[in-house]
């Protein structure tokens, strides 16, 4: 079957029973790649026994123990009835909200595409290692825990998908809560054939740019693949995704930013001096707040490093030289330009030379745990600024990917509100 656009089908979610849960708020979580560990992933353990996270991060003294552990423990609360499926397929109307920022899309069962379909767009590079484990976690589950995110640029007019999103939300939610962050989340279910239709009518005319969520694409593609050629259609020829109109509802940027704990920052600033064209460093004495506005006013490649003590080292100005000698040259100009590209091949191959490896080089979104996290390790932070949508859209649809975790958008939905199973 050639797949010539976004088809988005509805599934059976499966979601907690209120009931057999001590609130909505207390079993969710963020993202798998968002909690941070131990800390974030202890609190959310402790904030009820059915907490997302024990699926998502299982914790055993193996890989293959914690994806068994996980199937365990989804298999139990389905048996004791904290999950329960719904009872019809459906797509899912998700909505998001905190003061004035609102952000509504749909949650539904994708089908997969290739690459060269051009279908679903990838602007960033995956860890191989990742895929794996992920690959193996939802094998084990048989199911997808939490949708990525994707967004689509609709005609910006109340008709099609979003003229059902507007109409499903006169109703009442399925589900309804309020998270610890200050986002308020609500749930509908569209199951109407006609509404249905008129979202797949839409849908199927346009291709989406995964927002967040690449290892999970990567995941589904591979646990598709693992299944074998098949004339048929399968359950693993779909993946579980927030699909949002940005036309409609604009998704915000943000930086991811870098941790590297066995980095000490003087140690960072001994190198730059001694390389042979180095960065321009000027040390801040500023809060946090007056040292970010001082990184995004900057013209060019720059970073702010600290160590967590509230000292700010601002980085600009790279020789040409040393940006010619580390840069690779066969990618476009807009791809070189990225602080993300710089700062990897530039100052963490080059000069710096960190491994790639997750005991070297750790990634937050949140400013204020990258801070934490460089005090803890007697590290260096390194903070960055986001690069704008349209810069991302470009390069991806050139099918040129941007370094690993160059980006962050958001808002992003809230784990445990509605599963996937696959069997």
């Amino acid at each position: 079957m050639t797949v010539r656009g976004l088809r988005l089908t509805p599934f059976r979610g499966l979601r907690y029973v209120p009931e057999k849960v001590s609130s909505l708020a207390a079993v969710t979580s963020p993202p798998y790649d968002v909690v941070v560990r131990p800390d974030g992933l202890r609190h959310l353990e402790t904030a009820d026994p059915y907490n997302i996270v024990r699926l998502i991060l299982p914790q055993a003294e193996d890989p293959a123990a914690r994806h068994r552990k996980a199937a365990g423990t989804l298999r139990r609360w389905q048996d004791e009835g904290v999950l329960a499926r719904d009872p019809q397929p459906a797509l899912y109307v998700y909505e998001q909200r905190k003061g004035e920022l609102l952000q509504r899309g749909l949650i539904g069962a994708l089908r997969l595409s290739d690459p060269e379909e051009g279908i679903v767009l990838p602007h960033e590079a995956v860890m191989d290692e990742v895929v794996a484990d992920r690959a193996e976690l939802m094998g084990e589950m048989a199911a997808n825990p939490e949708p990525l995110l994707l967004s689509y640029r609709g005609d910006g007019t109340r008709s099609g998908a979003t003229a059902v999103i507007e109409r499903t939300i006169r109703g009442a939610p399925l589900a309804a809560t309020t998270t610890e962050d200050g986002f308020a989340h609500r749930l509908w279910a569209v199951t109407d054939r006609a509404e249905l239709a008129q979202v797949d009518a839409e849908l199927s005319r346009h291709s989406a740019l995964i927002a967040d969520g690449h290892h999970r694409w990567a995941t589904y593609l591979r646990l598709r693949a693992g299944q074998g050629g098949r004339a048929e259609e399968s359950p693993w020829d779909y993946g579980l995704v927030l699909l949002v109109d940005t036309a409609r509802y604009p998704l915000q940027v943000r930086a991811i930013h870098r941790i590297l704990p066995r980095l000490p920052v003087k140690r960072a600033l001994d190198l730059l001096d001694r390389a042979e064209a180095p960065f321009r460093v000027r040390t801040l004495e500023a809060p946090l707040d007056e040292a970010l506005e001082e990184l995004a006013d900057t013209p060019g490649n720059a970073f702010l490093l600290t160590g967590g003590d509230g000292v700010f080292h601002l980085l600009d100005r790279p020789a040409p030289a040393l940006l010619e000698r580390t840069v690779p040259a066969d990618r476009p100009e807009a791809w070189r330009r990225l602080d993300a590209t710089v700062l990897h091949s530039t100052l963490l191959d080059a000069v710096w030379q960190v491994p790639d490896r997750p005991e070297d080089i750790g990634y937050l979104h949140h400013v204020e745990a990258a801070l934490e996290q460089a005090a803890a390790h007697g590290g260096t932070a390194v903070l960055l600024r986001p690069v704008p949508e349209s810069t991302v859209r470009a390069l991806a649809e050139r099918g040129v990917t941007m370094p690993r975790k160059s980006t962050s958008f958001g808002p992003k939905p809230a784990t445990g509100l509605v599963l996937r199973t696959l069997r």
